[in-house]
């Protein structure tokens, strides 16, 4: 079975087309086109229209369906423009790394493969989400490696993800598939004007044939949420 997206293949040629078009004018507001921030754009549309799915051999109308809607065409091309100046304002820290330092690298030898951590910082007294609260991922006392650049450690949270952080670890190489060993990670958070705490876990893992080199949305770990107190602020919790 193969089923495909027919938004996907419209909605990458029209954002490389109009990046074109928008360099070619050489527009102020314009401050990078490289490849990561077009396929940031394509994210930024892709999650803004519903999808158009085909099954191969069998899409041909609904794809000249498609294409010779004008109305949608229009609305695809204003969420471009509209994606390409979010994209431009507000670039990810690793847009101007190369594409292959934003992939996994695969390998195919025995690892000890992680879950993706993920968690929420609130503030103590109104249970709101923290911006700009600073979280680092360590092992062993060392700032752990992250699966590619796409994922930042320490990691900073923003009002768009509402305190919420998440990390995805590098594979570990194993000595063979089937082995079981601990792992403890340990998360540091602060916050400006906040007193910051330290959390551990503990990870049992069991290694497997290869490297993962795709997110498994059922493989995450939720951990608890981190309540930080502004200074000068007791603790009800101690």
């Amino acid at each position: 079975m193969n089923v495909h997206n027919l938004m996907e293949d419209l909605v990458i040629q029209n954002v490389n087309s109009m990046y074109e078009q928008v360099k070619g004018v050489k527009a102020a507001w314009l401050s990078c086109d490289c490849e990561n921030c077009r396929l940031d754009t394509v994210s930024y549309v892709l999650n803004r229209i519903p999808p158009k799915y085909i099954v191969s051999g069998r899409g041909v109308t609904h794809a000249s369906e498609t294409l010779n809607n004008k109305q949608l065409m229009a609305d695809v091309n204003a969420l471009i423009l509209e994606g390409m100046r979010t994209v431009s304002s507000t670039k990810r820290p690793f847009h101007n790394k190369a594409r292959k330092e934003c992939t996994v690298a695969p390998n195919n030898k025995p690892s000890f493969n992680f879950p993706t951590f993920t968690g929420t910082i609130l503030d103590g007294s109104t249970f709101e989400p923290i911006t700009d609260a600073v979280i680092t991922m360590k092992r062993d006392g060392k700032v752990v490696d992250m699966i590619d650049k796409t994922w930042s450690n320490p990691y900073s949270t923003c009002r768009s993800t509402r305190g919420t952080f998440s990390f995805w670890a590098k594979s570990i190489k194993a000595k063979k598939e089937g082995e079981q060993q601990k792992f403890v990670f340990t998360f540091e958070i602060s916050a400006p004007e906040y007193v910051g705490t330290t959390y551990s876990v503990e990870v049992p893992v069991i290694s497997e044939g290869s490297s993962r080199d795709e997110i498994d949305s059922t493989y995450f770990l939720k951990l608890k949420d981190f309540i930080l107190f502004k200074e000068g602020i007791e603790n009800p919790m101690e």
